[in-house]
Protein backbone atom coordinates (compact mmCIF):
# COMPACT_ATOMS: atom_id res chain seq x y z
CA UNK A 1 0.00 0.00 0.00
CA UNK A 2 1.36 3.43 -0.95
CA UNK A 3 1.47 6.30 1.53
CA UNK A 4 -1.23 8.02 -0.52
CA UNK A 5 -3.55 5.03 -0.09
CA UNK A 6 -2.89 4.97 3.65
CA UNK A 7 -3.66 8.68 3.81
CA UNK A 8 -6.93 8.17 1.92
CA UNK A 9 -7.91 5.39 4.31
CA UNK A 10 -7.51 7.82 7.20
CA UNK A 11 -9.06 10.76 5.38
CA UNK A 12 -12.17 8.77 4.49
CA UNK A 13 -12.63 7.26 7.95
CA UNK A 14 -15.86 8.91 9.12
CA UNK A 15 -15.33 8.23 12.83
CA UNK A 16 -11.89 9.90 12.96
CA UNK A 17 -11.47 12.00 16.10
CA UNK A 18 -12.46 15.62 15.25
CA UNK A 19 -9.17 17.17 16.38
CA UNK A 20 -7.19 14.67 14.28
CA UNK A 21 -9.43 15.33 11.28
CA UNK A 22 -8.76 19.06 11.61
CA UNK A 23 -5.01 18.47 11.88
CA UNK A 24 -5.13 16.15 8.88
CA UNK A 25 -6.80 18.83 6.75
CA UNK A 26 -4.04 21.26 7.70
CA UNK A 27 -1.35 18.65 7.05
CA UNK A 28 -2.70 18.02 3.55
CA UNK A 29 -1.48 21.50 2.54
CA UNK A 30 2.15 20.32 2.74
CA UNK A 31 2.80 17.13 0.76
CA UNK A 32 6.25 16.54 2.27
CA UNK A 33 4.85 16.61 5.81
CA UNK A 34 1.86 14.55 4.72
CA UNK A 35 4.12 11.87 3.23
CA UNK A 36 6.20 11.75 6.40
CA UNK A 37 3.04 11.14 8.46
CA UNK A 38 1.94 8.22 6.26
CA UNK A 39 4.93 6.75 4.39
CA UNK A 40 5.31 4.02 7.01
CA UNK A 41 3.73 2.64 10.14
CA UNK A 42 5.22 4.08 13.31
CA UNK A 43 7.78 1.45 14.13
CA UNK A 44 7.08 -0.71 17.13
CA UNK A 45 10.50 -1.88 18.23
CA UNK A 46 11.82 -4.08 20.98
CA UNK A 47 11.10 -1.48 23.66
CA UNK A 48 7.87 -0.08 22.27
CA UNK A 49 7.40 2.95 20.08
CA UNK A 50 8.08 6.67 20.12
CA UNK A 51 7.24 9.42 17.67
CA UNK A 52 5.75 12.82 17.00
CA UNK A 53 2.16 13.41 18.08
CA UNK A 54 -0.39 13.92 15.30
CA UNK A 55 -2.56 12.20 12.70
CA UNK A 56 -1.14 9.43 10.55
CA UNK A 57 0.18 5.89 10.67
CA UNK A 58 3.66 7.25 11.45
CA UNK A 59 2.54 9.37 14.37
CA UNK A 60 1.53 8.96 18.01
CA UNK A 61 -2.25 9.20 18.32
CA UNK A 62 -5.05 7.24 19.96
CA UNK A 63 -5.30 4.88 16.97
CA UNK A 64 -1.62 3.93 16.96
CA UNK A 65 -1.86 3.61 20.76
CA UNK A 66 -4.77 1.19 20.30
CA UNK A 67 -2.78 -0.80 17.76
CA UNK A 68 0.23 -1.13 20.07
CA UNK A 69 -2.05 -2.00 23.00
CA UNK A 70 -4.03 -4.54 20.99
CA UNK A 71 -0.82 -6.21 19.86
CA UNK A 72 0.39 -6.41 23.45
CA UNK A 73 -3.04 -7.67 24.52
CA UNK A 74 -2.87 -10.44 21.89
CA UNK A 75 0.61 -11.31 23.16
CA UNK A 76 -0.71 -11.58 26.74
CA UNK A 77 -3.79 -13.55 25.69
CA UNK A 78 -1.60 -16.04 23.82
CA UNK A 79 0.17 -16.71 27.12
CA UNK A 80 -3.06 -17.98 28.69
CA UNK A 81 -5.77 -17.07 31.17
CA UNK A 82 -3.32 -16.85 34.06
CA UNK A 83 -1.40 -14.12 32.22
CA UNK A 84 -4.67 -12.24 31.68
CA UNK A 85 -5.52 -12.50 35.39
CA UNK A 86 -2.11 -11.14 36.41
CA UNK A 87 -2.73 -8.34 33.98
CA UNK A 88 -0.93 -5.15 33.05
CA UNK A 89 -0.02 -1.92 34.88
CA UNK A 90 -0.17 1.43 33.06
CA UNK A 91 1.44 4.74 34.00
CA UNK A 92 2.04 8.02 32.22
CA UNK A 93 4.22 11.13 32.42
CA UNK A 94 3.44 14.83 31.98
CA UNK A 95 3.59 15.02 28.17
CA UNK A 96 0.85 16.21 25.84
CA UNK A 97 -1.89 13.55 25.57
CA UNK A 98 -0.15 11.23 28.05
CA UNK A 99 -3.26 10.85 30.28
CA UNK A 100 -5.47 10.29 27.24
CA UNK A 101 -3.10 7.75 25.70
CA UNK A 102 -2.80 5.91 29.04
CA UNK A 103 -6.57 5.64 29.34
CA UNK A 104 -6.89 4.49 25.72
CA UNK A 105 -4.31 1.79 26.32
CA UNK A 106 -6.13 0.75 29.51
CA UNK A 107 -9.47 0.54 27.68
CA UNK A 108 -7.88 -1.62 24.98
CA UNK A 109 -6.31 -4.10 27.41
CA UNK A 110 -9.43 -4.28 29.58
CA UNK A 111 -11.65 -4.78 26.52
CA UNK A 112 -9.64 -7.95 25.88
CA UNK A 113 -10.50 -9.28 29.34
CA UNK A 114 -7.05 -8.45 30.74
CA UNK A 115 -6.89 -7.17 34.31
CA UNK A 116 -5.71 -3.60 33.96
CA UNK A 117 -4.19 -1.45 36.71
CA UNK A 118 -4.14 2.26 35.84
CA UNK A 119 -2.35 4.95 37.83
CA UNK A 120 -4.87 7.75 38.35
CA UNK A 121 -2.25 10.48 37.87
CA UNK A 122 1.26 10.80 36.53
CA UNK A 123 4.03 8.54 37.88
CA UNK A 124 7.68 8.01 37.09
CA UNK A 125 8.87 5.23 34.82
CA UNK A 126 10.85 3.53 37.62
CA UNK A 127 7.74 3.39 39.79
CA UNK A 128 5.91 1.68 36.92
CA UNK A 129 8.72 -0.89 36.82
CA UNK A 130 8.39 -1.33 40.57
CA UNK A 131 4.59 -1.61 40.39
CA UNK A 132 4.72 -4.43 37.83
CA UNK A 133 6.83 -6.47 40.25
CA UNK A 134 4.90 -5.41 43.36
CA UNK A 135 1.50 -6.30 41.86
CA UNK A 136 2.82 -9.51 40.25
CA UNK A 137 1.53 -8.29 36.90
CA UNK A 138 2.32 -9.97 33.59
CA UNK A 139 3.58 -6.70 32.14
CA UNK A 140 3.43 -2.94 32.10
CA UNK A 141 3.21 0.11 29.89
CA UNK A 142 4.34 3.66 30.49
CA UNK A 143 3.28 6.49 28.19
CA UNK A 144 6.39 8.63 27.84
CA UNK A 145 8.94 9.92 25.38
CA UNK A 146 11.53 10.36 28.11
CA UNK A 147 13.63 13.46 27.37
CA UNK A 148 12.49 14.03 23.76
CA UNK A 149 11.15 17.44 22.64
CA UNK A 150 7.52 18.41 23.47
CA UNK A 151 6.08 17.20 20.15
CA UNK A 152 6.95 13.58 20.98
CA UNK A 153 5.29 10.87 23.02
CA UNK A 154 5.78 7.13 23.32
CA UNK A 155 4.60 3.70 24.47
CA UNK A 156 7.15 1.75 26.50
CA UNK A 157 6.65 -1.94 27.34
CA UNK A 158 7.71 -3.94 30.40
CA UNK A 159 7.71 -7.63 31.27
CA UNK A 160 6.80 -9.46 34.48
CA UNK A 161 10.22 -8.84 36.06
CA UNK A 162 9.76 -5.07 35.73
CA UNK A 163 12.35 -4.85 32.96
CA UNK A 164 11.91 -4.20 29.28
CA UNK A 165 11.36 -7.38 27.29
CA UNK A 166 14.43 -9.42 26.25
CA UNK A 167 15.01 -9.79 22.47
CA UNK A 168 13.14 -13.07 21.86
CA UNK A 169 9.99 -12.00 23.70
CA UNK A 170 10.22 -8.51 22.25
CA UNK A 171 10.39 -9.89 18.71
CA UNK A 172 7.33 -12.02 19.40
CA UNK A 173 5.43 -8.99 20.71
CA UNK A 174 6.45 -6.95 17.65
CA UNK A 175 5.02 -9.68 15.40
CA UNK A 176 1.64 -9.41 17.17
CA UNK A 177 1.60 -5.64 16.76
CA UNK A 178 2.61 -5.80 13.10
CA UNK A 179 -0.10 -8.37 12.40
CA UNK A 180 -2.75 -5.70 13.00
CA UNK A 181 -3.43 -4.21 9.59
CA UNK A 182 -5.96 -1.48 10.39
CA UNK A 183 -5.43 0.64 13.49
CA UNK A 184 -8.59 2.64 12.81
CA UNK A 185 -11.11 -0.14 13.38
CA UNK A 186 -9.99 -1.54 16.76
CA UNK A 187 -13.03 -1.48 19.03
CA UNK A 188 -12.81 -0.73 22.75
CA UNK A 189 -15.45 -0.59 25.48
CA UNK A 190 -16.23 2.56 27.44
CA UNK A 191 -14.38 3.21 30.68
CA UNK A 192 -17.39 3.10 33.01
CA UNK A 193 -18.42 -0.38 31.84
CA UNK A 194 -14.90 -1.73 32.22
CA UNK A 195 -14.62 -0.30 35.73
CA UNK A 196 -18.05 -1.69 36.66
CA UNK A 197 -16.93 -5.11 35.48
CA UNK A 198 -13.82 -4.85 37.67
CA UNK A 199 -11.42 -5.46 34.82
CA UNK A 200 -10.13 -1.85 34.94
CA UNK A 201 -9.02 -0.57 38.35
CA UNK A 202 -6.86 2.21 39.74
CA UNK A 203 -3.49 1.51 41.33
CA UNK A 204 -3.95 2.42 45.00
CA UNK A 205 -1.70 4.46 47.28
CA UNK A 206 -0.16 1.36 48.86
CA UNK A 207 2.07 0.98 45.78
CA UNK A 208 3.45 4.50 46.27
CA UNK A 209 4.14 3.71 49.92
CA UNK A 210 5.85 0.43 49.06
CA UNK A 211 8.09 2.13 46.49
CA UNK A 212 9.09 4.86 48.95
CA UNK A 213 9.88 2.19 51.55
CA UNK A 214 11.99 0.25 49.06
CA UNK A 215 14.06 3.39 48.42
CA UNK A 216 15.29 3.19 52.01
CA UNK A 217 17.03 -0.10 51.24
CA UNK A 218 19.75 1.46 49.07
CA UNK A 219 21.18 3.64 51.84
CA UNK A 220 24.73 2.83 52.87
CA UNK A 221 25.25 5.45 55.60
CA UNK A 222 22.57 7.18 57.66
CA UNK A 223 24.85 9.64 59.47
CA UNK A 224 26.53 11.58 56.68
CA UNK A 225 25.26 15.06 57.58
CA UNK A 226 27.98 17.00 59.41
CA UNK A 227 27.88 20.39 61.10
CA UNK A 228 27.46 22.03 57.69
CA UNK A 229 24.44 20.28 56.09
CA UNK A 230 24.37 19.63 52.37
CA UNK A 231 22.43 22.22 50.38
CA UNK A 232 20.62 20.87 47.32
CA UNK A 233 18.72 22.47 44.43
CA UNK A 234 16.41 20.12 42.56
CA UNK A 235 14.44 20.50 39.32
CA UNK A 236 11.93 17.98 37.95
CA UNK A 237 12.01 19.83 34.59
CA UNK A 238 8.19 19.95 34.49
CA UNK A 239 8.00 16.16 34.81
CA UNK A 240 7.09 13.39 37.25
CA UNK A 241 10.00 13.59 39.69
CA UNK A 242 8.81 16.20 42.20
CA UNK A 243 6.85 14.01 44.63
CA UNK A 244 9.15 10.95 44.83
CA UNK A 245 12.43 12.89 44.84
CA UNK A 246 11.38 15.52 47.37
CA UNK A 247 9.73 12.97 49.66
CA UNK A 248 12.70 10.64 49.30
CA UNK A 249 15.24 13.33 50.18
CA UNK A 250 13.20 14.31 53.23
CA UNK A 251 13.06 10.67 54.36
CA UNK A 252 16.85 10.50 53.97
CA UNK A 253 17.21 13.47 56.31
CA UNK A 254 18.01 16.17 53.77
CA UNK A 255 16.17 19.26 54.97
CA UNK A 256 18.02 21.91 52.96
CA UNK A 257 16.47 21.14 49.57
CA UNK A 258 15.21 23.92 47.31
CA UNK A 259 13.04 23.12 44.31
CA UNK A 260 13.20 25.23 41.14
CA UNK A 261 9.68 26.64 41.34
CA UNK A 262 9.50 27.63 37.65
CA UNK A 263 10.06 23.97 36.72
CA UNK A 264 8.22 22.29 39.58
CA UNK A 265 4.79 21.77 38.02
CA UNK A 266 4.12 19.11 35.35
CA UNK A 267 3.82 20.71 31.92
CA UNK A 268 4.12 18.91 28.59
CA UNK A 269 5.16 22.12 26.83
CA UNK A 270 8.32 22.30 28.99
CA UNK A 271 8.13 26.12 28.80
CA UNK A 272 11.40 26.97 30.56
CA UNK A 273 13.70 24.72 28.50
CA UNK A 274 14.16 24.13 24.80
CA UNK A 275 14.83 20.46 25.49
CA UNK A 276 13.83 18.72 28.77
CA UNK A 277 17.04 16.75 28.98
CA UNK A 278 19.33 16.76 32.05
CA UNK A 279 22.20 15.85 29.72
CA UNK A 280 22.07 19.43 28.43
CA UNK A 281 23.83 22.19 30.39
CA UNK A 282 21.05 24.60 29.40
CA UNK A 283 18.59 22.56 31.46
CA UNK A 284 20.49 23.70 34.58
CA UNK A 285 20.32 27.44 33.88
CA UNK A 286 17.60 28.18 36.45
CA UNK A 287 18.99 25.65 38.93
CA UNK A 288 22.38 27.39 38.78
CA UNK A 289 20.72 30.73 39.54
CA UNK A 290 19.01 29.17 42.56
CA UNK A 291 22.28 27.52 43.58
CA UNK A 292 24.13 30.81 43.52
CA UNK A 293 21.47 32.48 45.65
CA UNK A 294 21.46 29.85 48.41
CA UNK A 295 25.08 28.68 48.22
CA UNK A 296 24.14 25.17 47.12
CA UNK A 297 26.56 22.25 47.02
CA UNK A 298 24.68 20.08 44.55
CA UNK A 299 22.20 20.65 41.73
CA UNK A 300 20.01 17.79 40.45
CA UNK A 301 17.60 17.64 37.51
CA UNK A 302 15.49 14.69 36.39
CA UNK A 303 13.94 14.19 32.96
CA UNK A 304 10.14 14.15 32.42
CA UNK A 305 9.61 10.48 33.35
CA UNK A 306 12.28 10.57 36.09
CA UNK A 307 14.41 7.71 34.86
CA UNK A 308 17.47 9.87 34.12
CA UNK A 309 19.22 12.45 36.31
CA UNK A 310 21.95 15.01 35.76
CA UNK A 311 24.17 16.46 38.50
CA UNK A 312 26.05 19.75 38.72
CA UNK A 313 28.68 20.44 41.41
CA UNK A 314 31.19 23.11 42.42
CA UNK A 315 34.69 22.91 40.95
CA UNK A 316 37.78 24.06 42.84
CA UNK A 317 37.22 27.64 41.70
CA UNK A 318 33.66 27.55 43.03
CA UNK A 319 32.14 27.53 39.54
CA UNK A 320 29.40 25.15 38.43
CA UNK A 321 30.70 21.97 36.80
CA UNK A 322 28.15 19.80 34.95
CA UNK A 323 29.00 16.14 35.42
CA UNK A 324 28.64 13.82 32.44
CA UNK A 325 26.73 10.57 32.75
CA UNK A 326 30.03 8.69 32.72
CA UNK A 327 31.42 10.84 35.54
CA UNK A 328 28.33 10.48 37.71
CA UNK A 329 28.36 6.73 37.09
CA UNK A 330 32.01 6.49 38.10
CA UNK A 331 31.38 8.51 41.27
CA UNK A 332 28.40 6.37 42.27
CA UNK A 333 30.22 3.11 41.53
CA UNK A 334 33.28 4.22 43.48
CA UNK A 335 31.10 5.29 46.43
CA UNK A 336 29.07 2.08 46.49
CA UNK A 337 32.05 -0.26 46.19
CA UNK A 338 34.38 1.65 48.51
CA UNK A 339 31.80 2.09 51.26
CA UNK A 340 30.52 -1.47 51.07
CA UNK A 341 34.13 -2.61 51.20
CA UNK A 342 34.82 -0.47 54.27
CA UNK A 343 31.66 -1.59 56.07
CA UNK A 344 32.24 -5.25 55.22
CA UNK A 345 29.05 -5.53 53.15
CA UNK A 346 30.65 -5.98 49.73
CA UNK A 347 29.64 -9.47 48.57
CA UNK A 348 32.31 -11.79 47.23
CA UNK A 349 30.15 -12.47 44.16
CA UNK A 350 29.05 -8.89 43.46
CA UNK A 351 28.62 -7.60 39.94
CA UNK A 352 28.16 -4.26 38.23
CA UNK A 353 26.96 -3.62 34.70
CA UNK A 354 27.47 -0.96 32.06
CA UNK A 355 26.82 -0.64 28.35
CA UNK A 356 29.35 -0.94 25.53
CA UNK A 357 29.20 2.82 24.85
CA UNK A 358 29.93 3.70 28.49
CA UNK A 359 33.39 4.73 29.70
CA UNK A 360 35.93 2.07 30.64
CA UNK A 361 36.61 3.97 33.87
CA UNK A 362 33.85 1.90 35.46
CA UNK A 363 35.66 -1.27 34.45
CA UNK A 364 38.86 -0.04 36.13
CA UNK A 365 37.01 0.73 39.38
CA UNK A 366 35.24 -2.64 39.39
CA UNK A 367 38.54 -4.45 38.83
CA UNK A 368 40.15 -2.65 41.76
CA UNK A 369 37.48 -4.01 44.11
CA UNK A 370 37.42 -7.49 42.62
CA UNK A 371 33.88 -7.05 41.35
CA UNK A 372 32.65 -8.76 38.19
CA UNK A 373 31.78 -6.37 35.34
CA UNK A 374 29.18 -7.08 32.67
CA UNK A 375 29.26 -5.13 29.40
CA UNK A 376 25.87 -5.08 27.67
CA UNK A 377 24.40 -3.64 24.52
CA UNK A 378 23.05 -0.10 24.68
CA UNK A 379 19.71 0.02 26.43
CA UNK A 380 18.97 -0.57 30.09
CA UNK A 381 16.83 -3.58 29.26
CA UNK A 382 20.03 -5.55 28.72
CA UNK A 383 21.23 -4.63 32.21
CA UNK A 384 17.83 -5.68 33.55
CA UNK A 385 18.16 -8.95 31.68
CA UNK A 386 21.54 -9.63 33.36
CA UNK A 387 20.08 -8.87 36.79
CA UNK A 388 17.31 -11.41 36.18
CA UNK A 389 19.75 -14.01 34.80
CA UNK A 390 22.07 -13.83 37.81
CA UNK A 391 19.21 -13.60 40.30
CA UNK A 392 17.90 -16.90 38.96
CA UNK A 393 21.29 -18.61 38.79
CA UNK A 394 22.64 -17.19 42.04
CA UNK A 395 26.02 -16.72 40.39
CA UNK A 396 26.33 -12.99 41.05
CA UNK A 397 24.69 -10.39 43.29
CA UNK A 398 23.73 -7.07 41.69
CA UNK A 399 25.40 -3.93 43.04
CA UNK A 400 25.05 -1.20 40.42
CA UNK A 401 24.20 -0.64 36.77
CA UNK A 402 24.58 2.44 34.60
CA UNK A 403 24.85 3.87 31.12
CA UNK A 404 26.51 7.00 29.81
CA UNK A 405 23.14 8.59 28.97
CA UNK A 406 22.48 9.45 32.64
CA UNK A 407 20.70 6.25 33.67
CA UNK A 408 21.56 4.53 36.97
CA UNK A 409 20.16 1.69 39.09
CA UNK A 410 21.22 0.78 42.62
CA UNK A 411 18.41 -1.33 44.09
CA UNK A 412 17.00 -4.08 41.88
CA UNK A 413 13.44 -3.66 43.16
CA UNK A 414 13.17 -1.76 39.86
CA UNK A 415 14.56 -3.23 36.66
CA UNK A 416 15.03 -0.04 34.67
CA UNK A 417 17.10 3.05 35.34
CA UNK A 418 15.78 5.02 38.30
CA UNK A 419 16.55 8.72 38.73
CA UNK A 420 14.83 8.77 42.11
CA UNK A 421 17.25 6.17 43.48
CA UNK A 422 20.15 8.03 41.88
CA UNK A 423 19.10 11.37 43.40
CA UNK A 424 18.93 9.90 46.90
CA UNK A 425 22.24 8.07 46.74
CA UNK A 426 23.94 11.05 45.04
CA UNK A 427 22.81 13.26 47.92
CA UNK A 428 24.13 10.73 50.44
CA UNK A 429 27.40 10.50 48.51
CA UNK A 430 27.81 14.29 48.32
CA UNK A 431 27.07 14.66 52.03
CA UNK A 432 29.58 11.92 52.86
CA UNK A 433 32.32 13.64 50.88
CA UNK A 434 31.42 17.04 52.35
CA UNK A 435 31.67 15.56 55.84
CA UNK A 436 35.21 14.52 54.91
CA UNK A 437 36.13 17.93 53.51
CA UNK A 438 35.66 17.12 49.82
CA UNK A 439 33.31 18.17 47.04
CA UNK A 440 32.10 15.71 44.44
CA UNK A 441 34.47 17.45 42.02
CA UNK A 442 37.35 16.66 44.39
CA UNK A 443 36.18 13.05 44.59
CA UNK A 444 36.13 12.81 40.80
CA UNK A 445 39.67 14.15 40.50
CA UNK A 446 40.82 11.57 43.06
CA UNK A 447 39.30 8.83 40.92
CA UNK A 448 41.16 10.11 37.86
CA UNK A 449 44.44 10.31 39.78
CA UNK A 450 43.99 6.71 40.91
CA UNK A 451 42.73 5.11 37.67
CA UNK A 452 43.92 7.45 34.91
CA UNK A 453 42.23 10.31 33.10
CA UNK A 454 39.21 9.46 30.98
CA UNK A 455 37.22 11.75 28.74
CA UNK A 456 34.10 11.04 26.71
CA UNK A 457 31.94 12.95 24.27
CA UNK A 458 28.88 12.40 22.15
CA UNK A 459 28.07 13.86 18.77
CA UNK A 460 24.68 13.44 17.13
CA UNK A 461 23.42 14.10 13.63
CA UNK A 462 19.65 14.53 13.38
CA UNK A 463 18.33 13.43 9.98
CA UNK A 464 14.54 13.42 9.87
CA UNK A 465 12.17 11.65 7.54
CA UNK A 466 12.65 9.00 4.90
CA UNK A 467 15.67 10.73 3.33
CA UNK A 468 17.34 11.05 6.73
CA UNK A 469 16.81 7.38 7.51
CA UNK A 470 18.41 6.43 4.21
CA UNK A 471 21.40 8.73 4.83
CA UNK A 472 21.97 7.17 8.26
CA UNK A 473 21.97 3.76 6.58
CA UNK A 474 24.61 4.89 4.09
CA UNK A 475 26.84 6.20 6.87
CA UNK A 476 26.68 2.93 8.78
CA UNK A 477 27.37 0.89 5.66
CA UNK A 478 30.35 3.06 4.67
CA UNK A 479 32.06 2.59 8.05
CA UNK A 480 31.09 -1.10 8.12
CA UNK A 481 32.37 -1.91 4.64
CA UNK A 482 35.62 0.02 5.00
CA UNK A 483 36.61 0.25 8.67
CA UNK A 484 39.24 3.01 9.09
CA UNK A 485 42.62 1.82 10.32
CA UNK A 486 44.01 5.23 11.22
CA UNK A 487 41.89 7.95 12.84
CA UNK A 488 43.24 11.27 14.08
CA UNK A 489 46.76 9.90 13.74
CA UNK A 490 46.08 6.92 16.00
CA UNK A 491 46.03 3.30 14.85
CA UNK A 492 42.72 1.41 15.06
CA UNK A 493 43.52 -2.19 16.03
CA UNK A 494 40.08 -3.74 16.50
CA UNK A 495 36.72 -3.41 14.75
CA UNK A 496 33.54 -4.71 16.38
CA UNK A 497 30.40 -5.12 14.28
CA UNK A 498 27.57 -5.91 16.68
CA UNK A 499 25.07 -6.39 13.88
CA UNK A 500 27.15 -9.20 12.37
CA UNK A 501 28.30 -10.19 15.90
CA UNK A 502 31.92 -10.30 14.74
CA UNK A 503 35.06 -8.63 16.13
CA UNK A 504 38.06 -8.32 13.80
CA UNK A 505 41.72 -7.72 14.65
CA UNK A 506 42.66 -5.20 11.95
CA UNK A 507 46.35 -6.12 12.20
CA UNK A 508 45.98 -9.85 11.66
CA UNK A 509 42.51 -9.84 10.06
CA UNK A 510 41.48 -12.60 12.48
CA UNK A 511 37.88 -12.59 13.64
CA UNK A 512 36.00 -13.86 16.66
CA UNK A 513 32.35 -14.03 17.67
CA UNK A 514 30.76 -11.33 19.83
CA UNK A 515 28.56 -13.08 22.37
CA UNK A 516 25.87 -10.42 22.54
CA UNK A 517 22.55 -10.12 20.65
CA UNK A 518 22.70 -8.56 17.20
CA UNK A 519 22.48 -4.77 17.19
CA UNK A 520 23.31 -2.14 14.58
CA UNK A 521 26.38 -0.78 16.37
CA UNK A 522 29.97 -0.32 15.13
CA UNK A 523 32.87 0.11 17.55
CA UNK A 524 36.47 0.95 16.67
CA UNK A 525 39.15 0.37 19.33
CA UNK A 526 42.65 1.86 19.52
CA UNK A 527 45.73 0.15 20.90
CA UNK A 528 45.41 1.69 24.39
CA UNK A 529 41.72 0.79 24.69
CA UNK A 530 40.36 4.19 23.66
CA UNK A 531 37.48 3.88 21.21
CA UNK A 532 34.74 5.48 19.15
CA UNK A 533 31.37 4.03 18.28
CA UNK A 534 28.53 4.62 15.78
CA UNK A 535 24.92 3.81 16.64
CA UNK A 536 21.65 4.92 15.03
CA UNK A 537 19.19 5.96 17.73
CA UNK A 538 16.34 3.54 18.26
CA UNK A 539 13.96 6.29 19.41
CA UNK A 540 14.92 9.44 17.50
CA UNK A 541 15.80 10.29 13.88
CA UNK A 542 19.50 10.59 14.54
CA UNK A 543 22.81 8.78 14.43
CA UNK A 544 25.07 8.98 17.47
CA UNK A 545 28.86 9.05 17.57
CA UNK A 546 30.41 8.11 20.92
CA UNK A 547 34.03 8.85 21.85
CA UNK A 548 35.97 7.56 24.86
CA UNK A 549 39.68 8.09 25.40
CA UNK A 550 42.13 7.95 28.28
CA UNK A 551 45.70 9.05 28.96
CA UNK A 552 47.96 9.92 31.88
CA UNK A 553 46.88 13.58 32.09
CA UNK A 554 43.72 15.58 31.54
CA UNK A 555 45.40 17.70 28.85
CA UNK A 556 46.57 14.71 26.82
CA UNK A 557 43.16 13.10 27.08
CA UNK A 558 41.37 16.17 25.78
CA UNK A 559 43.80 16.61 22.87
CA UNK A 560 43.48 12.99 21.85
CA UNK A 561 39.71 12.99 22.07
CA UNK A 562 39.44 16.14 19.95
CA UNK A 563 41.76 14.77 17.25
CA UNK A 564 39.79 11.53 16.96
CA UNK A 565 36.43 13.28 17.08
CA UNK A 566 37.27 15.82 14.38
CA UNK A 567 38.49 13.09 12.02
CA UNK A 568 35.45 10.84 12.54
CA UNK A 569 32.91 13.62 12.09
CA UNK A 570 34.69 14.85 8.96
CA UNK A 571 34.45 11.35 7.47
CA UNK A 572 30.77 11.03 8.43
CA UNK A 573 29.76 14.38 6.95
CA UNK A 574 31.52 13.51 3.68
CA UNK A 575 29.08 10.63 3.15
CA UNK A 576 26.06 11.82 1.14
Amino acid sequence: MTWQQTYERWNQYEALEPHLQAELEELAKDETSLEDAFYKTLEFGTGGMRGEIGPGSNRMNLYTIRKASQGFADFISASGEDAKRHGVVIAHDSRHFSPEFALEAARTFASNGIKTYLFSSLRSTPELSFAVRHLSAFGGVVITASHNPPEYNGFKVYGADGGQLPPAEADELVSYVNAIEDELTIEVSDESTLRKDGVLVNVDASVDAAYMEALQSIRIHTDVQGEEPLKIVYSPLHGTGRRPVMEGLKAYGFDHVTIVEEQAEPDGAFPTVSYPNPEEKAAFKLAMEYGDRIGADLLMATDPDADRVGLTVRDRAGEWFVLTGNQTGALLMDYILSQKSETGTLPANGFVAKTIVTSELGAAIAKAYGVHLENTLTGFKFIGEKIKQYEESGEYEFLFGYEESYGYLIGDFCRDKDAVQACLLAAEMAAYHKQHGRTLYDALQSIYEKYGFYEESLQSMTLKGKAGLEQIGRMMEAFRANPPKDVGGYEVVRFEDYKKQVATDLRTNRSEEIELPSSNVLKFIFEDGSWFCLRPSGTEPKIKFYFSVHADSAEKTTTKREEIEVDVMKRAKAID
